[in-house]
């Protein structure tokens, strides 16, 4: 009898598993028997690690919208679709007032999914979000200031899981420098590190790091097997991955492909292929006319050991500002200068414009698969969780 009710619940569990998530939500209020069940770690974890296929990756996108008060307001689209030529909304957009800003959130940062959860960070705020349940977290700021006459800039930030600690990680490096005459002197870096479900800032020491300057660009970060990526600019080329370990709490540098140069040369993004570390390299917007610049796909198939760059696809002609998201292990979501979302087939080169846009530069994108994760509250009194 046991035997048989067990292999009874796995059977419920397993059917459960392949509900989506508005279902198991109002499943919840069903009976207590479900809401417990749901509400479990174990099935959250089942829920967030079950076999999946590239068809279950859904878009998050995300763009600036002028209003007529001159004020950009952030929207997030929810979007599917089995047309790569054009995306249906799968549930109505969210409007982000606290990513609200006078300008037009081109330099914010789009990061995850790490265990279900979404980062949105700017210079001023950070969201989690889980786009499945639309709760969400503000997290505080740091409470770290810079004293007179110094002054700072946020360089890079990072978002991703400490396997080890379980705990989700917020990092910022930042510029600190003297002004001279209006010019920035004597920089010096500063890392800040925030453990999400302690609810806390603190500072890492780095004295021994060598820290080449970070690349930006809207595609030039991700999260990828525990660690935050960047893209460095050393002293000399070829440029180089900068990646920081959240368990260890170290930085490494990798080499690019040789032909991967900064002066003069094109502009860089990071993706993810076949859930194999990307990376994208692309002509300068101001030479996309030149029908001699090409688009470059690049895939590091050995990414523990040494950097073993194959070089994918060659893509001619491509209008791209930035690169923002490799979708269905094939279409290369990027967003060009008018500020339209566009595809291209990395198989066919087929390119497609797409109807959604946003103001130029403020377009990002995350590929999602649906999951129950709740956003930690932590322990502070910063720590609410709101839903959209």
């Amino acid at each position: 009898m046991v035997v048989m009710m067990k292999l009874l619940q796995d059977v419920v569990i397993n059917i459960l598993l392949m509900l989506p998530v508005k279902s198991l939500t109002r499943l919840k209020y069903l009976s207590k028997i479900f809401y417990t069940l749901v509400q479990s770690s174990t099935f959250v974890n089942l829920h967030l690690n079950r076999p999946t296929t590239f068809k279950d990756g859904l878009i998050l996108f995300k763009r600036s919208i002028k209003q007529d008060d001159d004020l950009h307001k952030t929207i997030l689209s929810f979007l599917s679709g089995d047309d790569e030529n054009h995306l249906s909304p799968i549930n109505p957009d969210l409007d982000v007032p606290c990513m609200a800003s006078n300008y037009s959130n081109g330099f914010d940062q789009f990061i995850g999914p790490c265990q279900g959860i979404i980062a949105l960070m700017d210079n001023l705020t950070s969201v989690l979000f889980n786009p499945s349940t639309r709760n969400y977290r503000l997290l505080p700021p740091s409470p770290f200031n810079i004293p007179p006459p110094f002054s700072y800039a946020i360089e890079c930030v990072g978002f991703g899981f400490d396997n080890i600690a379980n705990d989700y990680k917020v990092i910022r490096i930042l510029d600190v420098y003297l002004e001279d005459h209006g010019y920035p002197q004597d920089f010096e870096k500063k890392i800040e590190v925030y453990d999400v479900y302690i609810d806390s800032w603190r500072e890492l020491d780095h004295a021994d790091q060598n820290f080449p300057t970070i690349y930006w660009s809207p595609g030039s970060q991700m999260f990828y097997q525990g660690s935050c990526h960047w893209i460095g600019i050393p002293v000399e080329d070829p440029m180089v991955i900068l990646s920081f370990d959240l368990s260890t709490e170290t930085f490494h540098t990798a080499k690019m492909p040789d032909s991967c140069y900064f002066m003069n040369g094109p502009s860089y993004g990071l993706a993810v292929l076949n859930d194999t570390f990307t990376l994208i390299c692309y002509p300068r917007t101001e030479r996309v006319k030149d029908t001699k610049e090409f688009t470059y796909i690049w895939l590091r198939k050995d990414y523990s050991g040494c950097d073993s760059w194959i070089k994918k696809y060659t893509i001619k002609d491509l209008p791209i500002q930035s690169p923002l998201a490799i979708w269905r292990e094939c279409l290369l979501l990027f967003q060009c200068s008018n500020g339209f979302l566009m595809s291209c087939n990395l198989r066919s080169n087929e390119v497609n414009e797409l109807n959604l846009h946003g103001s130029p530069t403020s377009l990002r994108v995350i590929i999602y698969k649906e999951s129950l994760t709740p956003i930690p509250r932590g322990y502070g009194s910063s720590t609410q969780i709101e839903t959209f």
